[in-house]
């Protein structure tokens, strides 16, 4: 069995409260030896360092989403670099900016968004940015900040774009939309990439793979995203595995797993 890193699952997530042991022995015996879990919102940081402890391969990352901007407040930054100065952490996450979302503001999107890098650069922690309607400028801000790494996950644009990402030294998380025959440019560039910027993630609950369209997602499909991957490259699941495992244990800092 490959050991595979699920590097972006949201397992505090209400879908999963009833049953989020079986969902994690589903992980285990798909050969998800790692999993991890970014916040949403300063009220799931503590919920997400609850979940971690109970599960010793999950691992907590906290920041605060574009997409939940108005339960946001710039304090709640401050409030973040408080929270990481008491917790561990193996990212800051998930950042970004999203302009997909009707009704919210995007100046404070973006203050939010850059408060937030200056946190993960003074503490030298990777980012998990999101990036919806909002790339090509997530692109330029992480350009202009000093020893920004990290991923952009559920990555969803073109190929120059990707290469602006690697050039800057960032990763790209790819999850279930690569499965799905339509997604032409996005499989052109997974089969193109250098292997050493890719992640798999399954972004749970939420898209799940082309075969379990419209059903609640979960680390365990990301056995699925692998093949899928390893086929368009022409590659062995094995080396893909071995690969992106190691890219996430490096950005991650995953050093006490087995794998």
């Amino acid at each position: 069995m490959h050991k595979i890193v699920d590097s972006h699952a949201h397992l505090d997530d209400g879908r999963f409260e009833s049953d989020l042991a079986a969902v994690m022995q589903r992980a285990t015996e798909a050969g998800i030896a790692a999993t991890v879990v970014p916040a949403t919102d300063r009220a799931s940081w503590a919920r997400i360092r609850g979940l971690c402890g109970n599960y010793p391969r999950a691992h907590p990352a906290y920041g605060l989403h574009p997409m939940f901007l108005t339960e946001h407040a710039l304090a709640h930054v401050d409030a973040l670099s408080s929270w990481l100065d008491a917790h561990d952490a193996v990212a800051v996450g998930e950042i970004g900016l999203d302009f997909h979302v009707q009704g919210v503001d995007h100046d404070l999107q973006r203050q939010v968004f850059v408060r937030q890098l200056d946190v993960a650069r003074v503490r030298k922690l990777p980012v998990i940015v999101h990036a919806r309607g909002a790339l090509e400028e997530v692109i330029q801000t992480l350009r202009r900040v000093d020893g920004v790494y990290g991923v952009v996950h559920s990555f969803s644009g073109s190929e120059q774009q990707a290469q602006q990402l690697w050039d800057i030294g960032l990763c790209l998380g790819i999850g279930g939309p690569v499965t799905y025959e339509r997604a032409q440019r996005l499989r052109r560039i997974v089969t193109r990439m250098p292997l050493r910027h890719l992640l798999l993630e399954s972004d749970a609950p939420d898209q799940p793979d082309a075969s379990h369209r419209g059903q609640r997602n979960e680390p365990a499909r990301v056995a699925g995203i692998l093949r899928c991957v390893a086929e368009l490259r022409g590659e062995p699941e094995a080396q893909i595995a071995a690969a992106t495992t190691a890219n996430a244990r490096r950005l991650f800092g995953l050093k006490h797993q087995q794998y």
